[in-house]
């Protein structure tokens, strides 16, 4: 079979799929964090449904707990959405094996403790253990935040081949709010992520935003050439500057990471 016909291929719906439930998934995957609510016309833009086919599939979702209409039209998820991300969260192997190492992290270094995964161009945050005294963003379990400007979305992204970062940061807009030290360019961030691959570490400095420090390692499960994770130690720059994040805490941050993947390798 050519290449080329094998990726159609793979591109093939299984046989086994259902139409209608295939279009609610896509319209519940066009809410995120910059993305709160639509109107049935937008929904309908963005995902080519025809309007009285969007319109049966929001009213069933609705029906379900799963979208919500605002009094000016504007549609929503629901609870019902949220109640299935916690339970995932909550079931995911990763994120109870992971628990019990971070917590004694977070113990041991007094420092906000975070574990994350790549979701397209974003880190999705699984656990997050945090120190009072970091001031942040609302960031908690279920947040993104832009893979290019964090410590782990940077260590994750270092180990896509070239076309795969391509591919990832397609739509990413290096002109949108950062902090001051963040890559401006793809080919900027190709450079970082050179030296994060040779050094296995990555850091974070004032990158996300103005006052904020991390570093990030990688987690492995039983596939040892790509992570399954990452997790870092995050900080306030007044309380540590870079040269203090690759010293006593990067080492308790790779002991962590070596129990986790210990963990996950032996499931």
């Amino acid at each position: 079979m050519k290449a080329d016909e094998s990726s159609e291929a793979e591109k093939a719906p299984s046989r086994y799929r259902i139409e209608a439930l295939a279009k609610g998934l896509d319209v519940l995957r066009l809410f995120d964090e910059s993305v709160t609510s639509l109107k049935l016309r937008e929904i309908c833009d963005r995902t080519g449904i025809p309007m009285p086919t969007a319109f049966r599939v929001v009213a069933t979702l609705e029906e379900g707990g799963y979208l919500e209409r605002l009094p000016d039209g504007g549609i929503r998820p629901g609870v019902a959405v949220l109640l299935l991300g916690s339970a995932a969260l909550r079931g995911s192997s990763l994120v109870q094996l992971s628990e019990q190492p971070l917590r004694h992290l977070a113990e041991e270094s007094g420092e906000t403790v975070n574990l994350g995964v790549l979701v397209g161009d974003q880190v999705l945050y699984l656990a997050r253990l945090r120190n009072s005294d970091l001031v942040t963003a609302n960031i908690q379990v279920g947040s993104t935040l832009p893979a290019a400007y964090t410590s782990m979305g940077k260590l994750l992204l270092a180990y896509l081949s070239d076309a795969e970062l391509a591919a990832t940061l397609a739509n990413h807009d290096f002109g949108a709010d950062a902090g001051p030290n963040a890559a401006k360019s793809l080919d900027e961030l190709r450079e970082r992520l050179a030296v994060i691959r040779e050094q296995g570490y990555s850091l974070q400095d004032q990158e996300v935003a103005a006052g904020l420090r991390s570093v990030s390692v990688p987690v492995f499960g039983r596939d040892t050439t790509k992570p399954a994770a990452a997790i870092n130690i995050a900080v306030a720059s007044s309380r540590h500057d870079v040269a203090s994040l690759r010293g006593p805490l990067l080492t308790r941050l790779r002991a962590t990471a070596d129990d986790i993947s210990r963990l996950l390798r032996s499931t």
